[in-house]
């Protein structure tokens, strides 16, 4: 299944994407208000039973998409996580031994479709092209080998950056990945039944159609399951939590000189088991 979350009329619901529109699946399984409520519930099963035979109640363009999961309790990221990425810092620095870690806030990203804004204190606004696992079953001290058993689905992020806000303090990158609107999540969650989360995922980012990245997670250092083993080794994860997992080479600032995203820019993310992430570009308001 293809789940998302959307709003139409005023209303946020949520539902699944059959022939190119949405059946409405928060109206028929009333009990689940929201992905996270159905996920907390083990209620993929009833979602695809109340898809079976149903028609699109709406089409596609006629909704804002949103983030799959409106409301996770974490949101967490993994910086550095493809081969050459330490490389590409030219620091001199070494390949560390777990994964580099921060966290963002739901107000940071948008759904598909939707602008990502450039915020007035910075010209420096850039993307990264990432896949996501979303979190169906909680756990603590998951060992790597049933780690993917926990993974409700994937989607796909931009995570926007505001880069020279990540350098504001020594040790953390928490403001320049936190500002309001300025990534996206999307344009759906495709159930881990339909994916193969052990072969490579080949992800791509292009800017106005300008291909920036292009790596597969055979790449990755830390793979899908190591990461939620580490993960919760020191938290516990749950129900509609979302990891995001590291991007490949090849985001603006490593361009010399570097290439911000500007207002009419157009950034997709793909990958094609799951989709194509797209937004514009746009000066916050004011």
């Amino acid at each position: 299944m293809r789940i998302v979350s959307f709003s139409t009329g005023g209303r946020m619901s949520w539902g699944a994407v059959v022939d190119g529109g949405i059946v409405d699946l928060a109206a028929r399984l009333s009990a689940f208000p929201t992905v996270r409520a159905l996920l907390e519930a083990d209620g993929l099963d009833k979602a695809r039973a109340a898809l079976e035979g149903a028609s699109p109640d709406l089409a596609l363009d006629a909704v804002t998409l949103l983030p799959p999961v409106t409301d996770p309790e974490k949101i967490l990221c993994i910086g550095v996580n493809y081969a050459n990425r330490n490389a590409e810092y030219k620091d001199g620095s070494e390949e560390k031994s777990y994964p580099s870690m921060f966290v963002r806030f739901p107000s940071s990203f948008v759904g598909h479709g939707t602008p990502i804004e450039r915020p007035p204190v910075s010209d420096q606004l850039d993307y990264e092209g990432e896949i996501v696992l979303v979190i169906g079953k909680a756990g603590r001290r998951i060992p790597a080998d049933r780690a993917l058993s926990h993974v409700a689905g994937v989607t796909l992020a931009n995570e926007g950056t505001i880069r020279d806000w990540t350098r504001h303090a020594k040790f953390n990158v928490t403001q320049g990945k936190n500002f309001d609107r300025t990534g996206a999540i999307g344009p759906w969650m495709v159930t881990s039944d339909e994916v193969d989360l052990s072969a490579p995922l080949h992800v791509t980012t292009t800017v106005n159609g300008e291909l920036r990245q292009d790596d597969t997670t055979a790449n990755m250092m830390y793979s899908f399951a190591r990461l939620i083993e580490y993960i919760t080794t020191f938290a516990t994860l749950k129900p509609g939590d979302m990891i995001l997992t590291g991007t490949p080479t090849g985001a603006g600032a490593r361009f010399d000189p570097p290439r911000w995203l500007v207002p009419g820019d157009v950034v997709d993310v793909a990958v094609p088991e799951i989709g194509t992430l797209s937004n514009s570009v746009i000066d916050e308001p004011r």
